[in-house]
């Protein structure tokens, strides 16, 4: 029997009940529920041969189910990890899966920058054109650690690699001919919803350090560059478009090692890394509605506000976010004006 679809009011409908109740809205529960509502697109209708997109942090969770969604589709796949046997190994993992041999394995840590201009560097020796980035790397740290140039890990890694990515990347970002624009997708989380904007405390010391708040800090950070991206280089969307992602609470490597007691009490209702990617991988295929807008930060395929408390509302100004641009920029070696 063919359901009759929703009528598009209620779905509205359900879709902002599930998103005021929170856990439904962030478990397994929403994202099954959306999409039969909201009669989504499959994933594996989209057609994505002729274009060449770059992942980051492939090797496990959200990122691994990226990766063989859009080689499944067809895309010409960059896969970049740290570590390369793992690399490799989820490379031919995906190729042997999905029929498509057209993936591509670069190796760096993107809380390093020397890797993160080396990784640049191989990315374009493989092409003259990228149509999307999916920024996925990062982990949630229990104890605080630096990178080689005393940058905190979780800042360097998921603040700092994908300012200086993009930045250095935005003559290659573009879709051919026009016919849609190029995408930068930022994977955040839901845990930013309770984390103030800041510049001088987004790194964490040794002292106060929570690996739970640094990874929010980190994460509210992202979405926030995200917007002043979208406002810096193309307010028009026309030739590239950024959205950052809130995947869900998803049953991944990280969550399990990360957040223990969270994830053996939720485990029943948590998402599938194929779930909690989706709306990340709909950005990057669909050429309708992702394509409409910029700087949007998004959860099961639907535009949501940054904000959900008045205390996290307050803390962002319009000063907070140029320093915290400028911040990041000189953390990142780039020009905070170019």
């Amino acid at each position: 029997m063919v359901r009759s679809p929703v009528p598009p009011p209620v779905a509205r409908a359900v879709d902002a009940v599930l998103d005021a109740t929170v856990v439904p809205g962030f478990s397994a529960i929403g994202a099954r529920v959306r999409r039969r509502v909201g009669s989504w697109t499959p994933l594996d209708a989209y057609d994505l041969r002729g274009r060449t997109v770059l992942v980051t942090g492939v090797t496990s969770g959200i990122g691994r189910a990226g990766g063989h969604q859009l080689a499944a589709d067809g895309a010409r796949v960059i896969l970049l990890g740290r570590d390369a046997a793992r690399t490799m190994a989820v490379r031919d993992e995906i190729a042997a899966a999905t029929g498509n041999d057209d993936l591509h394995v670069v190796v760096a840590d993107m809380a390093e920058p020397e890797q993160v201009r080396s990784a640049v560097g191989a990315v374009r020796g493989l092409t003259d054109r990228l149509d999307a980035v999916l920024h996925n790397a990062g982990a949630l740290l229990g104890q605080r650690t630096e990178n080689s140039v005393g940058v905190e890990t979780t800042v360097a890694a998921q603040v700092v690699g994908p300012f200086l990515m993009t930045s250095l990347l935005t003559d290659t970002l573009r879709s051919p001919d026009g016919r849609a624009p190029a995408r930068v997708i930022t994977m955040s989380s839901g845990g930013m919803f309770a984390s103030r904007l800041t510049v001088s405390g987004l790194q964490m010391g040794a002292d106060d350090y929570s690996g739970t708040e640094q990874y929010a800090r980190a994460k509210r950070a992202q979405v926030t560059l995200n917007e002043m991206w979208a406002e810096r280089l193309d307010p028009t969307g026309q030739r590239i478009v950024f959205h950052a992602v809130h995947p869900g609470w998803a049953a991944t490597p990280g969550v399990t090692a990360a957040l223990p007691t969270f994830d053996r009490v939720v485990r029943p209702v948590l998402r599938t890394p194929a779930e909690g990617a989706d709306t990340a991988v709909w950005l990057m295929a669909d050429d309708t509605e992702p394509t409409t807008s910029t700087g949007g930060f998004w959860h099961d395929r639907r535009r949501r506000g940054i904000h959900r408390l008045p205390t996290t509302r307050r803390s962002d100004t319009p000063d907070r976010r140029a320093r915290l641009w400028e911040a990041v920029a000189g953390l990142a070696g780039v020009d905070p004006t170019a």
